[in-house]
């Protein structure tokens, strides 16, 4: 297997809704695409949205997963300044703030968001090295 993820695809319960948020409210780039999904090009990667139930379906398993699902999204940014204004933006386009942005144990400074659907997502300044593709 090679050194990366292609895609990151996330079950979600409203796909025009999800699909707002992501590209009207935090500004990611969507592609052009008919079809039951949405997708957003990123550096390197694309994020995909799916109905949470033909997900499940897809993946031939239960659609009823709830809580703590045992994983984060990460978004790397290059100043506690961007972090915060970040949180305010995804707050403002309907995000549920989990975890106020604020100096932590590794010493970074990062706060979590979950998305319409719950999907948890941190933003992160890392000032230890840069997480990311290279010239971002």
């Amino acid at each position: 297997m090679q050194p990366r993820i292609s895609m990151i695809t996330l079950g979600v319960k409203d796909l025009e809704r999800s699909a707002r948020f992501y590209e009207e409210g935090l500004g990611l780039p969507r592609m052009q695409f008919e079809g039951g999904a949405v997708f957003f090009q990123l550096n390197g990667s694309w994020l995909g949205l799916y109905p949470w139930d033909a997900l499940a379906e897809d993946a031939s398993v239960e659609k009823e997963g709830k809580g703590f699902r045992g994983v984060t999204l990460a978004h790397n940014v290059e100043t506690k300044q961007e972090v915060d204004q970040l949180m305010k933006q995804a707050e403002q386009a309907g995000a549920q703030v989990e975890k106020l942005p604020q100096d932590v144990f590794w010493g970074g400074y990062s706060g979590y968001f979950s998305d319409p659907d719950g999907h948890l997502w941190e933003l992160a300044w890392n000032p230890h090295f840069w997480v990311g593709p290279e010239n971002s």
